[in-house]
């Protein structure tokens, strides 16, 4: 297992790239996150459950998905360097419509919210580098908006695969397509009509 403040450093660094944090802030920062494993099909939180903790993932892939209309719709997938939470119920402190899942075994770093503003009350380095999980999401949020909202499946499938090619390598066909928000017969045609092309 990677030491503490190693990780700690490996997320600041990943983090904010255009700002050296100082080496105690990163120290206290480290102080704070705490390991969790899990087996491939683990929930790391379940329907109901209160979204306390923004959690990096240093090794595995998760799944973020919900039940509409007795449909199993995925939400979001990340990978190694993602960091996922449920939005509403983080900031609500209510129980999420949401599962998040392991579909590898994962290793994640967990950081609590109440920990977190904490250090960011007094803090300006970890001020900055609690604001930036918090922008990195939003910036992802609008991406998978744009993507859904503006192009072709075809072309949805390509951003994808050119934006974040570790889902199209490693999740199951059934959870990319619903990501994508199309069927599996879609996803099938689309990535037939790709590999013709190449």
């Amino acid at each position: 297992m990677t030491d503490r403040l190693d990780i700690a450093r490996k997320i600041v660094e990943e983090t904010c790239s255009h700002r050296r944090l100082k080496l105690e802030n990163i120290q206290m920062f480290s102080e704070v996150i705490q390991c969790k494993k899990f087996h491939k099909g683990d929930i790391i939180l379940s329907d109901g459950e209160v979204c306390t903790c923004l959690a990096y993932i240093e090794k595995g892939l998760i799944r973020q998905h919900y039940v509409k209309h007795d449909k199993d719709m995925t939400e979001h997938i990340s990978c190694e360097g993602g960091v996922v939470f449920c939005i509403n119920s983080y900031f609500h402190g209510i129980p999420t419509n949401l599962v998040i899942e392991a579909l590898e075994p994962t290793i994640i770093w967990e950081m609590p919210r109440d920990s977190m503003e904490t250090l960011a009350e007094t803090n300006a380095d970890l001020a900055y580098l609690y604001r930036r999980f918090l922008e990195n999401s939003l910036m992802l949020s609008q991406v998978k908006a744009d993507l859904l909202r503006f192009e072709s499946a075809k072309d949805r499938y390509t951003k994808l695969m050119h934006l974040f090619p570790e889902i199209i390598q490693r999740a199951p066909l059934t959870y990319v397509a619903s990501y994508l928000q199309m069927s599996l017969e879609t996803l099938s045609r689309v990535r037939s009509s790709i590999s013709t092309l190449q």
